[in-house]
């Protein structure tokens, strides 16, 4: 799962793009006590989302040629210039070039080959989330992709990211790791999108998994919210129970109670 630790190419933050920053932070709250705190007026609506007063993701309104509404996950890098100069080699696109964001860091916003969207963020002020793992905040990200293989090709390339295969009843999963960190790092996974039937009419994206006490208490409480369950509620066994959620606007996430093992 993932930690709070500097390791470069490691998820180190996230964030959300939404139509209704009002009516999402309401949504969220609900789900996991989730405050905003704003940085203010020149951040543009962006705030800080924290748990307990300490920093779990970010969210700011879409509009003004931001992005579809959706959560974006960051990778941590020393040197966003040469990650982005990598995915373009590797056949991505950098959407937005490396750049400065209120003396916090430099960030850069990318595509990998099959299309999905991931930042990376070069840390200043700012190194990254102040907790993950715990109920409440992000602990697992997952690409979903058309093709796994090429998907391991590009990240390793771009990020050094290391791949692995571990095997589970209904066939393997491919775990990804932090470049020279090992497997007891591993913080998500590549999985197949043609062989998903949620990911029906989606391109490729990467999806973050938020840890809770209770995944069917909170996928009802979303669908009490006005959000959606793309798949219900469903113990996967040697990982735990998880289910895969909408929120009102369209953003996808999932959430999971992992086994004792894997918490």
């Amino acid at each position: 799962m993932l930690s709070t630790r500097a390791l470069e190419g490691a998820p180190n933050w996230i964030d959300l793009a939404t139509p209704d920053l009002d009516g999402a932070l309401a949504f969220y709250g609900a789900l996991f006590g989730w405050r905003f705190r704003s940085l203010g007026p020149d951040a543009g609506g962006y705030g800080f989302l924290q748990l307990d007063g300490r920093t779990v993701a970010g969210a700011m309104p879409t509009g003004a040629g931001r992005e579809l509404p959706g959560w974006t996950v960051y990778f941590r890098t020393e040197d966003a210039e040469a990650v982005a100069e990598a995915a373009e080699r590797a056949r991505g696109s950098v959407l937005s070039a490396p750049g400065e964001v209120m003396g916090l860091g430099r960030m850069a916003v990318l595509a990998d080959a099959a299309g999905a969207v991931f930042r990376v963020w070069q840390p200043g002020e700012v190194e990254g989330l102040d907790a993950a793992s715990e109920p409440g905040t992000l602990c697992w990200v997952e690409l979903h992709t058309p093709d796994v293989a090429a998907a391991a090709a590009f990240y390793q390339r771009v990020l050094g990211l290391e791949t692995s295969a571990t095997a589970f009843p209904d066939g393997m999963y491919t775990c990804v790791n932090p470049p020279g960190a090992g497997e007891d790092t591993v913080f998500g996974g590549v999985v197949r999108s043609l062989d998903d039937p949620a990911d029906a009419g989606t391109g490729a994206y990467w999806l973050p998994y938020f840890a809770v006490t209770d995944p069917d208490a909170v996928a009802d409480l979303a669908r009490q919210r006005g959000g959606t369950v793309l798949l219900p509620p469903t113990t996967v066994p040697g990982v735990g129970r998880t289910a895969r959620l909408t929120d009102p606007y369209g953003a996808r996430f999932a959430v999971i109670k992992g086994e004792p093992s894997r918490s």
